[in-house]
């Protein structure tokens, strides 16, 4: 099979549907829509589960952003307002204590920079509490963050970084947002992931890391993260079906132009087409032309959904008072 690079549980679960013609076992698939907003949960409940999906035991959640919200301030609203609502399902910590949030990534490459750019506009209160403890209220929960860069600035493993800080302030929560890679180019800069799995960075473009997640840093870790990339050759390997698919179309069966269409492995035409490819592109990613707007874009959903579901006392009205 193909070696797609995807980071999203719902594009695993259809590589292998589409490969064995069934769903998962040990997957549990729900579906819904509130208004113009797609969700899916996947639950992988089982090791085989994991194993065939190739992601650990746990709770994926994924939002497909309608179509021009990186242009529509309502629809950015809606979108965050679910993300909200989604984090509050698999939020299972006192909200009394504190909350850190990691913004992974590179902020000098737009396209990784997703994360940096969360962090930015989060409302940060840990120290608020022991700055001017009766000008805040019990109800405003304590939250940190930091953008700790990546191993090539700072010579420093990102999860050392973070594990440094966990056992320093010993918060009950941490929140990592981080750029993704996608299978479909359709779902670049167009999803939302929320797992409760942990994260580890740089997996999309085949950089693996120190793995952020509960068994390493000794307390629960979501993962938000956006695919901002995909793989050239999984472009060039899709676009090489569409025209496979459209010629078989169009040949007359049992003709030996068709069969001859009929009989390439796919399979075998992606390993060559990677093959072909690497000598030239390496692994090139590509990214929409409008990143710049749509990271914008999607880092301010994101950090209004982080704010709304970490502050459940407060409404956006007093939520954007500590932002200005």
């Amino acid at each position: 099979m193909f070696n797609v690079r995807t980071d999203l549980a719902v594009e695993a679960r259809e590589i292998y549907k589409s490969k064995f013609n069934r769903e998962i076992d040990g997957v549990v698939i729900e579906e819904r829509k509130q208004d113009d907003i797609n969700i899916t949960k996947v639950d992988v409940i089982s090791e085989d589960g994991a194993v065939k999906m190739g992601k650990p035991m746990g709770t994926y959640i994924t939002i497909d952003i309608p179509e021009f919200t990186h242009y529509d301030g309502v629809l950015m609203d809606e979108v965050a307002h679910v993300l909200a609502t989604s984090l509050e399902e698999i939020i299972r910590v006192d909200y009394k204590k504190t909350v850190l949030i990691v913004g992974l990534g590179n902020w000098n490459v737009t396209p990784d920079s997703v994360g940096p750019k969360v962090v930015e506009r989060l409302m940060i209160t840990r120290h608020l509490k022991t700055l001017m403890p009766d000008s805040i209220d019990d109800s405003v929960r304590p939250v940190c963050a930091i953008a700790p860069g990546v191993l090539g600035i700072t010579g420093i493993e990102t999860g050392e970084v973070i594990k440094a800080l966990v056992d320093r302030i010993k918060p009950s929560l941490v929140i990592c947002i981080d750029a993704l890679a996608s299978r479909k180019l359709e779902r670049v800069t167009r999803t939302i992931q929320i797992g409760n799995t942990g994260i580890s960075p740089g997996a999309g473009v085949g950089n693996n890391r120190m793995q952020i997640n509960e068994k390493n840093l000794g307390v629960p870790v979501i993962a938000i993260g956006v695919p901002t990339v995909v793989d050239a050759a999984t472009i060039a390997n899709d676009a090489m079906d569409l025209v496979l698919d459209d010629m078989i179309k169009q040949a007359d069966k049992g003709k030996e132009f068709y069969d001859l269409l009929k009989s390439i492995d796919k399979n075998e035409k992606s390993k060559l087409i990677k093959e072909l490819l690497n000598p030239y592109l390496g692994d090139l990613m590509v990214t929409p032309k409008e990143v710049d707007i749509v990271i914008d874009s999607v880092s301010k959903i994101i950090a209004t959904g982080i704010n709304i579901a970490i502050q459940p006392n407060l409404d956006m009205e007093d939520i954007n008072k500590f932002l200005n």
